[in-house]
């Protein structure tokens, strides 16, 4: 005879599987009593499943959708649809910016049976995550490892190669991921130095864990902090503009990951744009295609100026320059 746990599950894969079940239906498909149907539904009330029923003899038994999410039960099959499309969503970042996707795929990972979770494995080595031409690739298990020194809040021994190449050791106490529609982000606080960092979780080698937990204190926000970095990279070159938009126009003009920004009053607001030179930078300026003041420095403007004489020379009179 079928135990009571595993007709319960039973019972709730049934329920799952069509919006309504009379009590004869499911007595036939578990082949027991409608007494021990009628029982089990009892049971599943009580445990915070939202079992509706409608009396009479052609009434049935139905799931409500409740505020509170009880056990979902899965056959290997949904578990490992479950699992590739989470993974996925947390590489696309097709949900934003924040961590649901990774969250849940980190959390049925450490609850998948071995047979399941050697099958997906087997997938992440064999799928290929397309990115844009500029975005770099990052496995999904690297993203996991991640996440869960996050969840664990235990310092870590992470090894990392920085923009230029060099290969680096240290250890850091892990806070939180950001995605910023192009990459993913570490945010961890830096031991020996007392710093909060950003790396690029692209970069990174290894992450090893220490044992020893930490309580992580005044942290910071971590998507601010990403902005920042971002924004103030080391780029040779930086422009100063005076935009005649207030600060919250501002941002949605230049995102806080490309520029600095500073409220000069309430109608304006100056800008600090970093780039790879000046005529690379008067490019993004003309693209922006609103009224702006190039404050500093003295070629930048003189490259735009350029560009933009150049724009008026082509279309002035229809014809293009010699």
């Amino acid at each position: 005879m079928i135990s009571a746990s595993a007709r319960l599950l039973r019972l709730i894969s049934l329920l799952s599987a069509r919006p309504s079940w009379t009590c004869g239906e499911l007595a036939d498909q578990m082949e027991v009593t409608e007494r021990t149907v009628r029982r089990d539904i009892a049971k599943l009330r009580e445990l915070g499943y939202g079992v509706e029923s409608d009396p009479g003899p052609w009434g049935g038994y139905r799931l409500r959708p409740g505020a509170r999410v009880p056990p979902l039960v899965l056959d290997d099959e949904e578990a490992l649809a479950v699992a590739v499309g989470l993974r996925e969503a947390a590489l696309s970042g097709v949900l934003g910016g924040d961590q649901a996707a990774l969250s849940a795929l980190l959390k049925l990972r450490q609850v998948l049976p071995r047979q399941i979770a050697d099958r997906l494995s087997g997938m992440d080595a064999a799928l290929v995550h397309t990115p844009r031409p500029d975005e770099p690739q990052i496995a999904s298990g690297v993203l996991l490892e991640l996440a869960g020194a996050c969840r664990r809040g235990e310092r870590s021994r992470l090894s990392y190669r920085d923009r230029e190449g060099r290969a680096t050791v240290r250890d850091v106490d892990p806070y939180r991921l950001v995605h910023t529609g192009r990459r993913w982000y570490f945010v961890a606080r830096d031991v020996a130095k007392g710093e909060w960092r950003t790396f690029r979780a692209d970069r990174v080698g290894r992450l090893q864990p220490t044992g020893r937990p930490v309580d992580i204190v005044d942290p910071p926000d971590p998507a601010l902090l990403v902005s920042r970095s971002i924004a103030t990279g080391a780029y040779p070159l930086y422009v100063t503009i005076r935009l005649p938009l207030p600060m919250r126009q501002a941002r949605r003009l230049i995102p806080a990951t490309v520029g600095t920004h500073r409220s000069e009053g309430g109608d304006a607001t100056i800008v600090v744009i970093g780039g790879p030179d000046a005529d690379g930078l008067a490019r993004y300026l003309l693209s922006l295609a609103t009224p702006l003041r190039v404050l500093a420095p003295d070629d930048v403007r003189a490259a735009l100026l350029r560009r933009t004489r150049e724009l008026y020379e082509d279309n002035v009179d229809g014809q293009p320059r010699a």
